[in-house]
Protein backbone atom coordinates (compact mmCIF):
# COMPACT_ATOMS: atom_id res chain seq x y z
CA UNK A 1 0.00 0.00 0.00
CA UNK A 2 1.85 3.07 -1.17
CA UNK A 3 1.81 5.95 1.35
CA UNK A 4 -1.15 4.55 3.30
CA UNK A 5 -0.80 4.11 7.03
CA UNK A 6 -2.77 0.92 7.60
CA UNK A 7 -4.10 0.30 11.10
CA UNK A 8 -5.88 -3.00 10.45
CA UNK A 9 -7.22 -5.13 7.63
CA UNK A 10 -10.19 -7.45 7.38
CA UNK A 11 -11.30 -9.71 4.58
CA UNK A 12 -13.07 -6.82 2.80
CA UNK A 13 -11.69 -3.65 4.37
CA UNK A 14 -8.57 -1.58 4.94
CA UNK A 15 -8.67 0.56 8.10
CA UNK A 16 -6.18 3.38 7.78
CA UNK A 17 -5.30 7.00 8.40
CA UNK A 18 -6.98 9.63 6.26
CA UNK A 19 -5.17 11.08 3.26
CA UNK A 20 -5.72 14.03 0.89
CA UNK A 21 -7.21 11.76 -1.78
CA UNK A 22 -10.19 11.00 0.51
CA UNK A 23 -11.81 14.41 -0.03
CA UNK A 24 -14.49 13.40 -2.55
CA UNK A 25 -15.44 10.23 -0.69
CA UNK A 26 -15.57 12.14 2.62
CA UNK A 27 -17.72 14.89 1.12
CA UNK A 28 -20.01 12.26 -0.40
CA UNK A 29 -21.11 10.98 2.99
CA UNK A 30 -20.68 14.02 5.25
CA UNK A 31 -22.86 16.12 2.92
CA UNK A 32 -25.73 13.59 3.20
CA UNK A 33 -28.38 14.81 5.67
CA UNK A 34 -29.50 11.26 6.41
CA UNK A 35 -25.94 10.20 7.31
CA UNK A 36 -25.35 13.11 9.72
CA UNK A 37 -28.91 13.14 11.12
CA UNK A 38 -27.77 12.17 14.65
CA UNK A 39 -24.40 13.91 14.56
CA UNK A 40 -23.65 17.25 16.29
CA UNK A 41 -23.13 18.91 12.89
CA UNK A 42 -25.16 19.66 9.78
CA UNK A 43 -24.35 18.30 6.31
CA UNK A 44 -21.00 19.73 5.22
CA UNK A 45 -20.32 21.85 2.17
CA UNK A 46 -17.38 20.91 -0.02
CA UNK A 47 -15.19 23.59 1.59
CA UNK A 48 -16.18 22.43 5.09
CA UNK A 49 -15.35 18.84 4.12
CA UNK A 50 -11.94 20.07 2.92
CA UNK A 51 -11.27 21.70 6.31
CA UNK A 52 -12.63 18.67 8.15
CA UNK A 53 -10.31 16.38 6.17
CA UNK A 54 -7.28 18.41 7.33
CA UNK A 55 -8.31 17.72 10.93
CA UNK A 56 -8.87 14.01 10.19
CA UNK A 57 -5.42 13.71 8.59
CA UNK A 58 -3.89 15.29 11.69
CA UNK A 59 -5.51 13.06 14.32
CA UNK A 60 -4.99 9.40 15.11
CA UNK A 61 -8.52 9.11 16.56
CA UNK A 62 -10.29 9.05 13.16
CA UNK A 63 -9.87 5.88 11.13
CA UNK A 64 -10.88 5.76 7.47
CA UNK A 65 -12.63 2.62 6.22
CA UNK A 66 -11.73 1.68 2.66
CA UNK A 67 -13.11 -1.14 0.52
CA UNK A 68 -10.28 -3.46 -0.56
CA UNK A 69 -11.82 -4.21 -3.96
CA UNK A 70 -12.47 -0.67 -5.21
CA UNK A 71 -10.29 1.39 -2.82
CA UNK A 72 -13.32 3.60 -2.15
CA UNK A 73 -13.34 5.19 1.32
CA UNK A 74 -16.85 4.47 2.66
CA UNK A 75 -16.83 5.80 6.20
CA UNK A 76 -14.95 6.09 9.43
CA UNK A 77 -14.62 4.76 12.93
CA UNK A 78 -13.74 7.15 15.73
CA UNK A 79 -11.62 5.80 18.60
CA UNK A 80 -11.23 8.70 21.03
CA UNK A 81 -8.82 8.35 23.95
CA UNK A 82 -10.45 8.94 27.36
CA UNK A 83 -9.33 8.82 31.00
CA UNK A 84 -8.93 5.54 32.88
CA UNK A 85 -7.65 3.45 29.96
CA UNK A 86 -10.91 3.93 28.08
CA UNK A 87 -11.82 4.71 24.48
CA UNK A 88 -14.98 6.21 23.05
CA UNK A 89 -16.07 4.59 19.80
CA UNK A 90 -18.22 6.12 17.10
CA UNK A 91 -18.86 5.50 13.42
CA UNK A 92 -20.26 7.25 10.38
CA UNK A 93 -20.69 5.46 7.06
CA UNK A 94 -21.78 6.40 3.55
CA UNK A 95 -25.48 5.55 3.27
CA UNK A 96 -24.86 3.55 0.08
CA UNK A 97 -22.90 1.04 2.19
CA UNK A 98 -25.30 0.63 5.11
CA UNK A 99 -26.53 -2.88 5.99
CA UNK A 100 -23.57 -4.70 4.43
CA UNK A 101 -21.79 -5.43 7.72
CA UNK A 102 -18.94 -2.96 7.09
CA UNK A 103 -19.43 -1.06 10.37
CA UNK A 104 -19.57 -4.32 12.32
CA UNK A 105 -16.49 -5.68 10.55
CA UNK A 106 -14.42 -2.53 11.14
CA UNK A 107 -15.52 -2.02 14.75
CA UNK A 108 -14.84 -5.68 15.64
CA UNK A 109 -11.24 -5.61 14.48
CA UNK A 110 -10.54 -2.20 16.08
CA UNK A 111 -12.09 -3.30 19.40
CA UNK A 112 -9.99 -6.49 19.42
CA UNK A 113 -6.89 -4.46 18.62
CA UNK A 114 -7.63 -1.92 21.40
CA UNK A 115 -8.28 -4.63 23.98
CA UNK A 116 -5.13 -6.53 23.05
CA UNK A 117 -3.23 -3.24 23.51
CA UNK A 118 -4.51 -3.02 27.10
CA UNK A 119 -7.53 -0.72 26.79
CA UNK A 120 -9.80 -1.43 29.77
CA UNK A 121 -13.17 -0.16 28.52
CA UNK A 122 -14.75 1.04 25.29
CA UNK A 123 -17.96 3.02 25.37
CA UNK A 124 -20.31 4.74 22.95
CA UNK A 125 -23.06 7.30 23.23
CA UNK A 126 -25.95 7.39 20.80
CA UNK A 127 -29.40 8.81 20.28
CA UNK A 128 -32.14 6.33 21.29
CA UNK A 129 -33.84 7.15 17.97
CA UNK A 130 -30.76 5.95 16.10
CA UNK A 131 -31.80 2.30 16.19
CA UNK A 132 -29.16 1.25 13.65
CA UNK A 133 -26.41 2.55 15.91
CA UNK A 134 -27.50 0.94 19.16
CA UNK A 135 -28.41 -2.32 17.39
CA UNK A 136 -24.83 -2.41 16.07
CA UNK A 137 -23.47 -1.85 19.59
CA UNK A 138 -25.62 -4.68 20.92
CA UNK A 139 -24.47 -6.96 18.09
CA UNK A 140 -20.89 -6.12 19.17
CA UNK A 141 -21.86 -7.28 22.71
CA UNK A 142 -21.84 -3.82 24.28
CA UNK A 143 -24.19 -3.42 27.23
CA UNK A 144 -26.49 -0.48 27.71
CA UNK A 145 -25.37 1.19 30.93
CA UNK A 146 -27.46 4.34 30.90
CA UNK A 147 -30.36 6.19 29.36
CA UNK A 148 -29.87 9.87 30.07
CA UNK A 149 -33.03 11.86 29.57
CA UNK A 150 -32.80 15.19 27.75
CA UNK A 151 -29.13 15.62 28.68
CA UNK A 152 -27.74 17.20 25.49
CA UNK A 153 -28.68 19.48 22.65
CA UNK A 154 -26.94 20.27 19.39
CA UNK A 155 -29.48 22.72 17.98
CA UNK A 156 -31.89 25.43 19.02
CA UNK A 157 -35.34 26.11 17.61
CA UNK A 158 -36.48 29.35 15.97
CA UNK A 159 -37.05 30.88 19.46
CA UNK A 160 -33.46 30.04 20.51
CA UNK A 161 -34.67 27.30 22.85
CA UNK A 162 -32.53 24.19 23.15
CA UNK A 163 -33.84 21.09 21.39
CA UNK A 164 -32.99 18.53 24.08
CA UNK A 165 -32.15 14.93 23.23
CA UNK A 166 -31.79 11.72 25.19
CA UNK A 167 -28.59 9.65 25.14
CA UNK A 168 -27.94 5.94 25.47
CA UNK A 169 -24.54 4.95 26.84
CA UNK A 170 -23.18 1.52 25.91
CA UNK A 171 -19.94 -0.06 27.06
CA UNK A 172 -17.83 -3.16 26.63
CA UNK A 173 -15.13 -4.20 29.07
CA UNK A 174 -11.86 -5.83 28.15
CA UNK A 175 -12.42 -9.46 28.99
CA UNK A 176 -9.96 -10.79 26.39
CA UNK A 177 -8.07 -12.71 29.04
CA UNK A 178 -11.25 -14.24 30.49
CA UNK A 179 -11.59 -17.98 29.98
CA UNK A 180 -15.07 -17.49 28.48
CA UNK A 181 -13.45 -15.82 25.49
CA UNK A 182 -16.05 -13.03 25.39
Amino acid sequence: MENKTVIAETERLILRRYQKEDLHDLFEYLSDKEVVKYEPYKPLTFDEAKENLKWRIGTDEMIAVELKKSHKMIGNVYMGKRDFEALEIGYVFNQNYWRHGYATESCKVLIQQAFSNGVHRIYAECDPNNKGSWKLLEALEFQREAHFRKNVYFWKDENEKAIWKDTYVYAKLNEIFNLSGR
